[in-house]
Formats: C-alpha cells, sequence, structure tokens
C-alpha cells in the first residue's frame, strides 16, 4: 500500500528552491559538455557547483552510490557511474542530478547531445523530452496516475521508440524516494487519485530499440539489452489547485 506523503504550500516552496539550485546547475553542466571532457571532470564540477551554493548533491552515499551525478552514455540508461571515458562528438549523455537542503530533496535530469548527433539520437532526446512534457500535462488534481505513465508511454511508442519498465518515476519530498513509484507505461483512468499536495519526480526513460534493460558487473549502471542509445529527462513536479508546476525549470 502506498503512503503518499502531500505537502504544504511552505514546502513545496521550499522544494522549489531546490530544485532551482538543482537547475542551475545542470544548467551549468550543459554548457560543460564537449568532445573531449571525461564523465568524472562532469562529476567533480558537480561537486565544485554544490559546494559554491553551500548544498550537499544528493546521491553521493545514497544506497552506497559513491558520485555526485549519475553520467550516462549513449547506451547507457540510468545510474552511469563518472569515470575517465572520454565523451566522443556524437554521443548523448544522461546527466541525472540531485541536492539536499533546508531538509528536502531536489532531483531532475536532462541528455545532452555531445556535439553534432544523428538524426535519430536528436529525434530520441526530442521524443523523450515531449513524453515528460505530456506526462507534466497530466499531472492534474483529479487525474489517476496510469494518466501519466500512459502519456510517456503514447508519445514514445508513437514515434517508434520503446519505454524503459524496470526503473520508475517516484514522489520526492523529505526523501529522495518516496511514494508513490511512477511508471512511464499505464493505463489511463488506473491507479491513484492525484491530489493537490503530491510532488513527483517524473522520469522518462525511452531507448531507441527494446525496451529490456540490464545491470552491469559494476552494481549500477544499467545499459540496454540491444546496444542501443537511451535517454532520460526528469522533472519534480508539485501538483496543485492550479494545474501541475516545474519546481526544477529555472525560472
Amino acid at each position: 500500500m502506498s503512503m503518499v506523503i502531500l505537502k504544504r504550500p511552505e514546502e513545496i516552496e521550499t522544494l522549489r528552491e531546490c530544485n532551482q539550485v538543482v537547475a542551475e546547475i545542470l544548467k551549468e553542466l550543459r554548457k560543460a559538455v564537449r568532445p573531449g571532457i571525461t564523465t568524472k571532470d562532469l562529476d567533480k564540477q558537480a561537486v565544485d557547483l554544490s559546494r559554491r551554493r553551500n548544498v550537499k548533491p544528493a546521491f553521493k552515499g545514497y544506497m552506497g552510490y559513491p558520485f555526485s551525478l549519475c553520467t550516462s552514455v549513449n547506451e547507457e540508461v540510468v545510474h552511469g557511474l563518472p569515470s575517465d571515458r572520454v565523451l566522443r562528438e556524437g554521443d548523448i549523455i544522461s546527466l541525472d542530478f540531485g541536492i539536499f537542503q533546508n531538509g528536502f530533496y531536489g532531483d531532475a535530469a536532462i541528455t545532452v547531445p555531445v556535439g553534432k548527433v544523428t538524426a535519430k539520437a536528436a529525434r530520441l532526446l526530442q521524443i523523450t523530452e515531449q513524453g515528460l512534457s505530456e506526462a507534466i500535462g497530466a499531472a492534474q488534481a483529479g487525474n489517476r496516475l496510469g494518466d501519466i505513465s500512459f502519456a510517456v508511454q503514447s508519445v514514445v511508442e508513437a514515434a517508434g521508440f520503446s519505454v524503459v519498465r524496470d526503473f520508475v518515476g517516484h514522489g520526492i519530498g523529505r526523501r529522495l524516494h518516496e511514494d508513490p513509484q511512477i511508471p512511464n507505461y499505464g493505463v489511463p483512468g488506473r491507479g491513484i487519485e492525484l491530489k493537490v499536495g503530491m510532488v513527483l519526480a517524473i522520469e522518462p526513460m525511452v531507448n531507441e530499440g527494446t525496451y529490456k534493460v540490464k545491470v552491469l558487473p559494476d552494481e549500477w549502471t544499467v545499459v540496454t539489452e540491444d546496444g542501443g542509445c537511451s535517454a532520460h529527462f526528469e522533472h519534480s513536479v508539485a501538483i496543485t489547485g492550479k494545474g501541475p508546476v516545474i519546481l526544477s525549470k529555472l525560472e
């Protein structure tokens, strides 16, 4: 039975402040992505940017995760470990980042092209972001959780891509992962009712080919089973009486 914690308006404001910092840091990291940089360089930048803002990176040490940033390149879906891997022209890289500040968590992700990418890779990014946008549009009080899931799935599958099924979005607040879990596929009108005060980290993970994934021996990095590319976008979103508010969108 999921135990969803509704947030008061002042708590949503604190969550917004957290997520604005995440958005600022991701904006800086996006600018740093270029051929020749290593994923470890990007992690180091994330740490430096957090330190400058006096916030704590959320992922480091979370369930034993050894870094502050998740860097997932090409066929890596999520939880890619920063390393000495050098980014090359034509790669795509997902940057997933979170912070802890004033008792609350912020969490967001973007996928960034490295230099010039193929038309298919560019379309994968565009469709994944569009799926997220449609899902946010469905995050209305009175709707059901399945409406969010179905919004992602319908956009993605209509474009000929597939939705990862083994990993999901989540509630967020005083804990990084709260109820409810938010699959990126589902049936509209099903699932729990969405209520004012819910804060959801909605995060489509979309593959070029099969939806099937596997975890590498490092026990963190998730890759596509067929080696095709994968994209990942995430926003933290509050459900309010005036509709969904994207907390992690730079104001």
